[in-house]
């Protein structure tokens, strides 16, 4: 890493300059001299087709991953939900700072909630998960895909293409647009995304000198429970596609909790299924990664790898399709 300077690599989209903005500046208020560098991913670039077809998990990722072991950059900013579980040799994630609302969002047009919206309303939204979840809630209501940065997906919506959309709250917070929340979906009604409203903060493995500049802003709590939640997704083998929620958080006495649920779509009805645990007591306590792991198992003896399994076939078909 040069010496005078820290490259912090983001997307291109205003979300994720953003995000990677706010990391800058705190690194700067610390007398970090800072220099942020777009890159292109193949996720921004080909908003015309469904993700699964682009390549899946990593499409968000995997060319700030690359300029960072081409040493292009000495960080990279992320989503943490845009991440795979499987982590990329050569490359570390020693910072995840505070989290941000990890539920999901409703902003309504011909509604405030998606109770109140007509029968056949429709709804935006390209996330399996969400799609299933929206049908538990209301199975009369239509399920429209979208792709495309915040702004566009607003603007299609007050288009008149469609009367609601669901989507990350954490994003239209940092984005300044919070008020054009109409509902906070919350669990147990409904599940947010693995680690969603988290940012990764991420080097090269030997880099130490990077290692120890983005550490000054990590957050405990906040790194413990997205270890917890991605073990989870790592041990039911499912991506960021599969229809597959979990929200981890520390209760008043600071005992980490995880909530985890796997959805399946079977045509007429959604089924769910849910396992929760809390991280044991003891000298230093379960892992993170010990709690996402018994929380899973719990989920796989209740069929949830035959649930995914079938919910990865619908996934291949329609990006074929």
């Amino acid at each position: 890493m040069a010496s005078s300077r820290l490259r912090i690599g983001t997307r291109a989209s205003t979300l994720a300059r953003t995000q990677t903005q706010w990391v800058a500046d705190q690194l700067t208020a610390r007398g970090v001299d800072v220099q942020i560098e777009i890159v292109e991913t193949s996720g921004d670039l080909r908003t015309d087709i469904p993700i699964a077809r682009i390549g899946g998990d990593g499409v968000f990722v995997r060319e700030l991953e690359r300029a960072l072991l081409e040493r292009r950059i000495d960080v990279a900013v992320h989503s943490m939900k845009d991440l795979p579980t499987a982590e990329t040799p050569g490359l570390a994630i020693p910072c995840v700072p505070k989290r941000a609302t990890p539920y999901d969002a409703f902003v309504g047009l011909a509604a405030p909630t998606l109770a109140g919206l007509p029968p056949g309303a429709v709804v935006g939204t390209s996330s399996v998960r969400r799609v299933v979840q929206v049908k538990a809630c209301r199975g009369d209501l239509v399920t429209k895909p979208i792709r495309g940065n915040v702004d566009t997906r607003l603007r299609k919506l007050e288009a008149g293409e469609y009367d609601g959309l669901v989507l990350a709250g954490a994003g239209l917070e940092r984005l300044g647009l919070a008020g054009r929340i109409t509902q906070v979906l919350e669990p147990p009604v409904f599940a947010p995304a693995i680690a969603q409203g988290a940012l990764a903060v991420q080097i090269r493995e030997d880099d130490e000198v990077a290692r120890g500049i983005v550490m000054s802003i990590s957050d405990e709590p906040t790194h413990m429970a997205v270890r917890a939640e991605r073990a989870c997704l790592r041990t039911l083998a499912g991506g960021c596609l599969a229809p597959i929620a979990g929200w981890a958080r520390h209760d008043a006495a600071g005992i980490l909790l995880l909530d985890a649920w796997v959805f399946e779509d079977r045509g007429t009805d959604v089924q769910g299924i849910h396992a929760t645990g809390a991280a044991g007591a003891g000298a230093g306590g379960e892992h993170p990664e010990a709690l996402g792991e018994r929380v899973a198992t719990g989920l796989i003896g209740q069929g949830a790898e035959r649930m995914l399994e079938r919910a990865r076939r619908m996934v291949s078909d329609h990006s074929r399709g």
